[in-house]
């Protein structure tokens, strides 16, 4: 099956551009020219609005889009409860806020049989879903593709891949999203995922890996550029929508519903995928982070992460996100005199960091170290910078430049606490020792220096 999916996640076509106004049809005359819902919808097709915001929202910030499917999506039996297995939501109440400094090593292999909703294992997060508030952090190990459809009622989706394709079989179309790429689910818009890649074992087994942030908040948008100028950073027509690709099939289909924090199902007598042309502005996209335009000194010091952030969740403060995505990607480091790492930091904001591949230049790799697939929380005020090891390397290195691109390391940031999940905080994979990193980090005070 996986073999199917990669041929067809190779040979498709996008759009491009974040937050433009898109529209698409698979079948030429499905859009309706001049009106949103005529009196008959072309082709015998049913018109729908799918809104991501408020009718009255500011312009800039509404989102929404026409759907123009075979059957309208109010024609579906009742929701049933059902199981939520290790995915959990805000609010966090299973343990308390930690200050303390925590890091996890990558999921455990999953159980076969495993698809992406299934292997979806909460760390924890803040806020509310019900009040449109907060975030979530999740990881996901899958080995199996997903035969039932999902959607999330209770906020968008950033999916982060470490290892493994995915291809995303969505109402608005197909996109394929590798480790290295994020694509992003908008809230509401159904979705199935399909594993592109054999398992580590070599054999046909497909199998998965990455994280997923959960924005319940205002839906992630491009931070204002400043003082940068009008270029860097994330480029809007970087970003790939796709174009419409829609289901006609007959027949029993598993649909989840994630809402207020609660699995439900329904069996459809077809597939919800069946759009067959939309317009709008409330869409999905995949982004490939090696496009991000890096911004940074060329004199000294470090610059502060923010200059890093790809999407942002604003808050109801000014410059105070609700939620930022940040990457470090590949970049040159030239400044002169400068501990060119990232520096020892306490922080209002709290941070959640993953790594995607390589390693991250604050921090050993390796065998019980900061890896791929693993994590870290950092949360408010919490002390935390380069380990010993990192320190005592920066602070000896010639300053020569130097390309830093061995690694591709991202950071969830958000203005509240992260608290645990039960399932986190008493993790096998969590590292008991996380603090003896810094352990070592000698006295060299004197009146000399």
């Amino acid at each position: 099956m996986n073999g199917d999916a990669r041929k067809t996640a190779e040979a498709l076509t996008y759009l491009s551009g974040f937050g433009n106004e898109h529209s698409s049809e698979a079948v030429p005359g499905a859009l309706p020219l001049g009106r949103n819902s005529p009196q008959r919808a072309p082709l015998g097709l049913y018109a729908e609005q799918l809104s991501g915001s408020a009718f009255t929202e500011p312009r800039a910030r509404n989102r929404r889009s026409w759907l123009y499917r075979i059957r309208p999506s109010a024609a579906h039996p009742a929701f049933t409860r059902t199981d939520n297995g290790n995915l959990r939501t805000a609010p966090f109440t299973e343990t308390v806020p930690d200050p303390n400094r925590l890091r996890w090593d990558p999921l455990p292999e999953p159980e076969p049989g495993t698809d992406f909703v299934r292997g979806l294992w909460t760390l924890g997060g803040n806020g509310d879903a019900a009040q449109r508030t907060g975030m979530a952090v999740h990881l996901y190990h899958a080995n199996s593709s997903m035969e039932r459809v999902f959607s999330d009622a209770d906020g968008e989706l950033l999916i982060v891949p470490e290892s493994g394709g995915l291809l995303l079989r969505t109402e608005f179309g197909l996109l394929r999203v590798e480790p290295g790429h994020v694509a992003l689910v908008p809230r509401g818009v159904r979705f199935r995922v399909e594993l592109l890649d054999a398992g580590p074992d070599g054999g046909q087994s497909p199998a998965a890996r990455g994280y997923v942030c959960e924005n319940y908040g205002v839906p992630f948008e491009l931070p204002e550029l400043g003082p940068i100028g009008a270029n860097g950073l994330a480029s809007a027509r970087d970003f790939l929508a796709p174009v419409a690709a829609y289901e006609d099939v007959e027949g029993p289909v598993e649909v989840l519903n994630k809402f207020c924090g609660n699995l439900w199902t329904a069996t459809y007598d077809h597939s919800p995928l069946d759009v067959v042309a939309w317009h709008g502005s409330h869409l999905p996209y995949v982004y490939d982070l090696r496009r991000f335009n890096v911004i940074g000194s060329i004199s000294h010091d470090h610059p502060d992460p923010s200059i890093f952030t790809v999407l942002t969740s604003p808050s109801d403060t000014p410059g105070l996100a609700n939620v930022d995505f940040v990457v470090f990607a590949p970049r040159w480091l030239v400044g002169e005199d400068t501990f060119r790492p990232p520096y020892f930091h306490r922080n209002v904001m709290s941070e959640y960091m993953g790594l995607i591949e390589g390693a991250y230049d604050a921090k050993a790799a390796g065998q019980g170290g900061f890896v791929p697939g693993g994590g870290s929380l950092h949360n408010m005020m919490s002390a935390h910078g380069p380990d010993r090891e990192t320190f005592d390397r920066a602070s000896a290195a010639e300053l020569k430049p130097q390309k830093v691109d061995d690694g591709l390391a991202f950071m969830f940031e958000t203005r509240w606490p992260v608290t645990a999940t039960a399932q986190a905080a008493r993790a096998e994979h969590l590292q008991r020792a996380y603090d003896d990193v810094w352990q070592g980090l000698e006295r060299h005070f004197g009146p000399l220096h």
